[in-house]
C-alpha cells in the first residue's frame, strides 16, 4: 500500500507552499489518476515522493508497504520499488542505457546473465519501436521527446517496479506513440498484477488507454473531488473550474 497523509510541501528556500494537507491512499494493484490545471501541485507531488532537492516536506508522511519514505534519499526511494516516468527526461552523457539499467539491477541484487539481459532488451526495444542502438547510446542522447518517453518505459520493463508514477506521460507523444507506450505499460501491468500506478495528467485521453480505478481532481495543493472515469469525462466537458465553488467550499469546511 502507498499512502500520503496530510503532506505539506514547499519550494526550497522560499515560503511558497505547494501541497497543503495532501492525502491519498493507493492499494496494491490499483490505478489512480490525478487531474488538474497547471500550477496546482501535480508534478510537485511526484517530485516530493522522489525527494527532489528543490522541494521540502514540512509536515505529513509518505509511506510505502509500511515503510516511511520521508527521510530516504532518491535512490533509496527507487530501491523500495517506486519508479517515476518523468515528464521531461534528460540526456545523461557518457552513460549507456544498457549499462545504467544493468547496474541498477545489480544494486537491487538482481544480477542477470549478460546474454539474457541483452536479448530481453532487444525484445523490449522492438516492442517500443525504438532503434536497437539505443541500448548502447548515452541515456536519451539523440532521441526525440516521444522516444525519450519510450526509453523511460524501457527502464520500467527492465527494472520491474511495484509502484509506477506516470508524470504527464502523454506530453510530447503523438497518437501512435502514445498507443505504443500505453500498450507496453498495460502489458507490464497484466504480467505484474500487484503493481500500483499513479497517473498525473491534464487530459483524459491517456485514461482511455490506461484505465484508472479512481480519478482525483486536484486544486490548490490538495484533492477536491474523487470519482471514477466519469469524473475525467466531466472535467473534459466542463473544464477544471466546473467542479464548482460549492463543492470546494464544502471540502474546506
Amino acid at each position: 500500500m502507498f499512502r500520503i497523509d496530510k503532506l505539506n510541501v514547499k519550494i526550497k528556500d522560499t515560503d511558497k507552499e505547494i501541497l497543503k494537507d495532501f492525502s491519498l491512499t493507493i492499494n496494491n494493484g490499483e490505478i489512480h489518476a490525478i487531474m488538474g490545471p497547471n500550477g496546482v501541485g501535480k508534478s510537485t507531488l511526484s517530485k516530493a515522493i522522489m525527494h527532489h532537492p528543490d522541494y521540502v516536506i514540512e509536515n505529513g508522511t509518505i509511506t510505502y508497504n509500511g515503510k516511511t519514505l520521508n527521510d530516504l534519499t532518491t535512490d533509496e526511494v527507487a530501491r523500495s520499488g517506486i519508479y517515476l516516468l518523468m515528464q521531461d527526461p534528460t540526456v545523461i552523457e557518457g552513460v549507456a542505457t544498457s549499462e545504467a539499467l544493468r547496474t541498477a539491477l545489480k544494486e537491487r541484487g538482481n544480477d542477470v546473465n549478460l546474454f539474457s539481459f541483452i536479448r530481453d532488451m532487444k525484445k523490449e526495444l522492438e516492442s517500443l519501436n525504438l532503434p536497437k542502438d539505443v541500448m548502447n547510446r548515452s541515456i536519451n542522447k539523440g532521441l526525440s521527446g516521444g522516444e525519450k518517453k519510450k526509453n523511460e518505459v524501457l527502464g520500467l520493463t527492465v527494472l520491474k517496479p511495484s509502484f509506477i508514477i506516470l508524470d504527464e506521460l502523454d506530453s510530447g507523444l503523438d497518437v501512435d506513440s502514445l498507443k505504443i507506450v500505453a500498450n507496453n505499460i498495460n502489458k507490464y501491468l497484466e504480467d505484474n498484477k500487484d503493481t500500483s500506478v499513479l497517473i498525473i495528467t491534464h487530459y483524459s485521453r491517456i485514461l482511455d488507454l490506461i484505465k484508472p480505478n479512481y480519478v482525483h481532481e486536484m486544486y490548490d495543493g490538495k484533492i477536491i473531488k474523487t470519482g471514477d472515469i466519469s469524473l475525467a469525462k466531466e472535467i473534459e466537458k466542463k473544464g477544471f473550474t466546473g467542479v464548482n465553488e460549492v463543492e470546494m467550499s464544502d471540502i474546506h469546511e
